[in-house]
Formats: C-alpha cells, sequence, structure tokens
C-alpha cells in the first residue's frame, strides 16, 4: 500500500542562527547564476561577495532589510533577501536583492512561500512597488516572477567588448 507523503513548505524571517546556512545557500546561487547568460557580469558586478556571512549578518541586523528562508520540512532550502530603497520623490521602493531556492526543493511551494513572505513586508512598510530581476534566457525566474505580478519594466543591454 502507497501512503500520501505531506511534505510541508513555508517560509519566516531568518534569524542569526540562520547565517551561515544562508551564506551557503548564497554560494549555491551565485555558482548557478555564473553559468547563465549574463551571469558572469552580473556575479561580478551585483551579487553580493563571497563568503557571505558579513553581509547576511549585516541584512539581518537592518531594519531596512528583511531576510527570508524558505523551508521544506523545517530544512532551510531557500533565502532571499529584500531592502528598501527611497526615491527621489520619497516613496519607497522593494528591492529583491536575492531569491533563491535549492533546485531539488523548487516547484513545490518555497518559493510562493518566501514571496508571500516578501509581498507581506514590504506592503507592511508601505512600498509603492516591489523590483527584481532574472537574468536574459531564465524563464523560470521569469515565469515565477510574472506568476506573482511582476512585469518587465526596463530592459538592460551590454556588448562585451573582450570577445
Amino acid at each position: 500500500m502507497v501512503e500520501n507523503i505531506r511534505i510541508d513548505e513555508a517560509a519566516r524571517v531568518a534569524t542569526e542562527a540562520d547565517i551561515d546556512v544562508v551564506a551557503e545557500l548564497v554560494a549555491s546561487a551565485l555558482d548557478s547564476i555564473a553559468e547563465q547568460r549574463g551571469g558572469n557580469l552580473w556575479t561580478n558586478r551585483e551579487a553580493r561577495s563571497l563568503p557571505a556571512t558579513d553581509s547576511v549578518a549585516s541584512a539581518i541586523a537592518n531594519p531596512d532589510h528583511q531576510v527570508i528562508v524558505g523551508l521544506l520540512d523545517e530544512q532551510v532550502v531557500g533565502y532571499a533577501m529584500v531592502r528598501l530603497e527611497t526615491l527621489a520623490d520619497d516613496t519607497v521602493l522593494g528591492v529583491v536583492d536575492d531569491l533563491f531556492v535549492l533546485p531539488e526543493a523548487r516547484e513545490v511551494g518555497v518559493g510562493e512561500e518566501v514571496m508571500n513572505q516578501i509581498l507581506a513586508w514590504v506592503d507592511e512598510k508601505g512600498c509603492r512597488g516591489i523590483d527584481a530581476a532574472a537574468l536574459p534566457g531564465d524563464r523560470q525566474t521569469k515565469n515565477f516572477f510574472e506568476s506573482n505580478g511582476l512585469v518587465a519594466r526596463a530592459i538592460i543591454v551590454h556588448r562585451d567588448l573582450r570577445d
């Protein structure tokens, strides 16, 4: 007889106890991004430096940042980092700098749980909107963001002069 196996996905605000595991996930995220189109430049320009322990700890301690961990059966399998950015007109924008779920934990709802936490936090903070980035060709990430109501508002173009 086959039993139904229940997998519990959830998300919560990260604590100091999560710093090391989130820092490891940052490294995994950067490894996966580096191989994508535009990933090498992104990891050298926009990504946080490795080891990420100090930047994760700083974000957890900063009230204008939120670090969220995604859980699968109470194990941390993903993370997100979002921050507040005050614009020229004094409105506030939520900016997702990082969002990553381990490949083996995708498509079971962990990302959605993380995104729900992000959206609740930026709403609570009175943000006028939320920005996040997806690399060109990363259809899975683009589709994930679009399924959560985020749509493209700018396209960054680049010409590599070293080839």
